[in-house]
């Protein structure tokens, strides 16, 4: 058996994750009173070990994830700083390679060791092979794989000298730690942020204007994310061999709006976090189901990720200059091993690969000329490279192709031809609302009558929603703290 790696469920629930009432009503509450109340040199004292706690809160059953994050800093803090103490490109290059075996080494050995132990196990016993490479079983710290991006971004734009080594432990300490975007993002790089770290205001319009986003996305996560997220859960629960067609299409675009509205929700969150505290993070997503291509489609999801491997590997292995395709090839199969160590990531990487280079070699522009094609094969695309994403284990997800293509072949008996019909009317209104903001129109509604008497209510109204849905259980993880 071939084993993959995301996400221990049990710790997952132990997360104090932004929507939950544990979060809103005491730790933010608490932290934001004292990190106000403190002198202007102190903040990062307090944002530091104020984020250590709120990362304890995940990890408590292995406080030695704590220790291995602020071993983090010290590490790179000391590499970045002897590539700074001389101007030999060997000696610096060792030292980049040091930082970065260390970094990504830690993420091999939670994230991908059994993967490979597994894999290798399986070919060992095609080959009539007796041995048994034995299981790590560890639970994957929360968040790692943001976070080695983000310090490993660092060291690189050290190394190329973009910017000076961080003299100061705590200011480096703090940028890797910020609990607002330390366990999911968005990938923050330290030249975005430096400046915020030594000097930033602070103001009531900052910590309304983060307030306010921070309850857009709130919402966005508990009212309809959650919502979508209970009927692929249901459909999950049927089991795919007794799922009519109709059900299949309505659940794995209920999964489709899950993802967004759970990422984008959490990344609204935590870019109004940094405002309260004083910081500006970048946007993470830009409408990304109106894209007309796939290739639009990944400028606008995820946009620290995907410019992340622009910058960091993409564009250093020659970018569109030379070798291209295979460049390309590497770049979307690091991207869908980076979100899980299973080989739907990889195929789902190799997927969106083929579709990138389709749409490079010609039908992008046919679909830029032609809006109403881009939405209609992008309506079919995107819920379908989904799937591929979702579903890890490969057999269930062949099953579940026959459910949605009845002529791939029989998938089994349905309970009752009219399911759909029953889950549709369940969960109509929420499923509603998720084409509606799919469609950027609200933001643009808010933006424009921002600061109206009632829009003010109808914010007011969303956070105790969700105050109410949390308190009777809608309180659901976010689905990228596996990754």
């Amino acid at each position: 058996m071939i084993r993959s790696k995301t996400c221990n469920s049990s710790e997952e629930g132990k997360i104090m994750v932004f929507s939950s009432i544990t979060f809103i009503f005491y730790f933010l509450p608490i932290f934001l009173a004292i990190y106000y109340l403190i002198p202007k040199r102190l903040k990062n004292v307090v944002l530091f070990i104020g984020s250590l706690v709120f990362y304890y809160f995940g990890v408590k059953d292995r406080p030695v994830y704590v220790l291995l994050m602020i071993i983090s800093v010290f590490v790179n803090y000391i590499t970045a700083i002897q590539m700074d103490k001389t101007e030999e490109k060997a000696v610096r290059k060792r030292w980049l390679a040091v930082g970065l075996f260390y970094n990504f080494g830690w993420l091999f050995v939670f994230k991908y060791m059994d993967f490979f132990s597994g894999n290798l196990n399986a070919l060992a016993g095609l080959f009539g092979k007796e041995i048994q490479i034995p299981y790590a079983n560890l639970v994957l710290p929360i968040g790692i794989s943001f976070y080695t991006f983000q310090i490993s971004s660092y060291l690189i734009d050290v190394y190329w000298e973009k910017i000076k080594a961080e003299r100061s432990i705590l200011s480096l300490g703090t940028y890797l730690c910020m609990f607002p975007q330390l366990i999911a993002g968005p990938i923050v790089t330290y030249s975005s942020v430096k400046k915020q770290l030594k000097k930033r205001s602070h103001s009531f319009f900052k910590l309304e204007q983060g307030l306010r986003e921070f309850t857009i996305g709130l919402g966005l996560k508990v009212l309809i994310a959650n919502q979508a997220g209970s009927l692929w859960n249901q459909v999950n629960a049927i089991g795919f061999e007794s799922i009519s067609t109709p059900l299949a299409w309505l659940g794995i675009w209920a999964y489709t709006f899950q993802i967004y509205f759970d990422f984008y929700g959490y990344s609204l969150m935590a870019k109004g976090l940094g405002q309260m505290l004083g910081f500006r993070f970048p946007d993470n997503f830009h409408n990304p189901y109106l894209a007309l291509s796939m290739t639009d489609f990944w400028r606008r999801w995820h946009i620290t990720l995907g410019s992340w491997f622009r910058e960091y590997v993409y564009i250093p292995m020659g970018g569109n200059r030379r070798h291209m395709l295979i460049n390309t090839f590497v770049v979307w199969m690091l991207t869908g091993f980076w979100h899980g160590a299973s080989w739907n990531f990889i195929l789902w990487g190799f997927l969106l690969f083929l579709l990138i280079i389709t749409e490079k070699k010609g039908l992008g522009k046919f679909l830029e000329k032609y809006p109403a094609a881009g939405h209609l094969y992008m309506m079919f695309v995107i819920p379908l490279s989904w799937l591929v994403f979702s579903i890890t284990d490969l057999g269930q997800m062949r099953l579940y192709l026959t459910r949605l293509f009845p002529f791939l072949g029989s998938g089994g008996n349905t309970v009752f031809q009219g399911d759909f019909i029953k889950y549709g009317k369940m969960y109509l209104i929420s499923l509603l609302a998720a084409v509606i903001c799919c469609t950027g129109y609200p933001r643009k509604l808010y933006e424009k009558k921002k600061y109206h008497f009632l829009t003010g209510l109808f914010l007011v109204a969303v956070f105790w929603a969700c105050v109410y849905c949390m308190y009777i259980g809608m309180d659901d993880p976010f689905l990228y703290f596996q990754f």
